[in-house]
């Protein structure tokens, strides 16, 4: 485990959203998961995040983002905050990601003790 993950022990929620995205749509889906990313990255509870593209493999999911928070109570904070911003510019990511043919993959996950 490295150092980041002991600091913050066992309560780490990592929020995983795996994306199938067509070609035409990726430069506009990953500009959206960005613009949501800096949002995220200035919460409370906000332990660090990643944004991995598929570059060979047989998977079926071609874009993943990562998102740790300390706590399942910085995530419940953090979901208003975010639904707020986006309504604010009118964004509605359920909308993009059926507008641009994406299929979505999005769940909460722990980390499993001693692993």
């Amino acid at each position: 485990m490295d150092q980041l993950s002991q600091q913050h022990g066992n309560d780490s929620v990592f929020r995983v959203d795996k994306f199938v995205v067509p070609s035409e749509a990726r430069e506009e889906i990953i500009a959206k998961v960005r613009m949501t990313h800096e949002l995220l990255r200035q919460q409370k509870g906000f332990v660090r995040d990643f944004l991995l593209e598929q570059f060979s493999g047989p998977g079926e999911f071609n874009l993943v983002t990562i998102v740790e928070w300390e706590s399942q109570a910085a995530v419940d904070n953090v979901v208003p905050i975010v639904k707020a911003a986006h309504e604010h510019i009118a964004f509605n990511p359920q909308e993009t990601i059926a507008r641009l043919g994406v299929r979505a993959d999005i769940a909460n996950y722990h980390r499993i003790p001693g692993a």
